[in-house]
């Protein structure tokens, strides 16, 4: 079912903690319910909003460096392609900032 697609550790991580965090805000959901409230971002938004925008900017952040990880082992001189660990790191500290103060 899955074949079409390359499954690797990081990108199932990655979709672990998708699902992991969808369940937990669910129940935060169900506990408190959300408010809007503006944080830097220029709009209101309510807890949801902000998963949905900090995991677009997740998405983006890892196929930026899918696109210029080759280039990076230019220019820092690396003998191999810098794992995908260090796009995933930084994509939940952005999902959790998006998340905390958007």
């Amino acid at each position: 079912m899955f074949e079409w697609m390359a499954w690797t550790t990081p990108i199932a991580v990655f979709f672990i903690c998708i699902v992991l965090m969808l369940i937990g805000l669910t129940i935060w959901e169900i506990k408190s319910p959300t408010i809007m409230r503006k944080g830097f971002l220029p709009i209101a938004t309510t807890r949801g909003d902000r998963v949905f925008i900090g995991l677009l900017g997740a998405a983006y952040i890892n196929l930026a460096f899918v696109g210029i990880s080759e280039k990076l082992m230019g220019w820092l001189s690396l003998e191999q392609e810098p794992s995908v660990w260090f796009s995933f790191v930084l994509s939940m500290i952005f999902v959790a900032v998006v998340l905390r103060n958007g």
